[in-house]
């Protein structure tokens, strides 16, 4: 099962992608907690991005793509992936696609969580104090939600098209939300049986 979570900072995605990684024996492949773990290791690719999260900007797509395509080769990544955090724009979109056709996979399904700003804010504020997260400042967290609106939008409104979208509603709770997921894809099970 080869799935992606998009939406907006704050909606869950990140808590449910964990949740479908160990519920389906199957990888969360999150690109801020890679890029967040090699800024820990010191690793040259930390010392690249680190200027570039703090600012709430996006990581150069090319080093995102490469950094995916070689998580997907990994064994555990054979029975499917939950991928988060990419594609954040419509490039990023078809760089994702492209490098998935090379490697003969394709998304089985695209899980969009919508949240309001305001929701999503307040969640962020909550995590900035819970987790001491230094990414979560109020203006890294605007931008961050800026550059969703203009940029992770319309990659929502592209997966649409391809019938694979599934709506959630992200401002219910963790396990109304797991649940609502879990329906979504038995039906996507059924439909691929049928």
């Amino acid at each position: 099962m080869n799935l992606l979570v998009l939406g907006p900072q704050g909606s869950g995605k990140g808590t449910q992608a964990a949740r479908l990684s160990e519920d389906h024996s199957i990888p969360h492949v999150s690109t801020g907690e890679m890029f967040r773990a090699a800024i820990a290791a010191g690793t040259g690719l930390g010392r690249r991005v680190e200027p570039i999260l703090a600012s709430g900007d996006l990581v150069p797509d090319d080093l995102t793509v490469s950094l995916i395509r070689e998580r997907l080769s990994e064994p555990d990544a054979g029975k499917g992936f939950v991928l988060d955090g990419f594609p954040r724009n419509l490039a990023q979109a078809e760089g994702l696609d492209a490098m998935l056709a090379e490697i003969d996979r394709e998304l089985d399904a695209v899980l969009f969580f919508d949240l309001s700003d305001e929701i999503a804010v307040e969640r962020l504020r909550g995590r900035a104090e819970d987790e001491g997260r230094d990414d979560d400042t109020p203006e890294a967290i605007a931008r961050r939600l800026e550059i969703y609106h203009e940029q992770t939008e319309p990659v929502v409104e592209r997966y649409r098209t391809t019938g694979k979208l599934v709506p959630l509603h992200a401002e219910r709770s963790i396990e109304a939300v797991a649940v609502e997921i879990a329906e979504a894809l038995e039906l996507l099970d059924e439909e691929a049986v049928a």
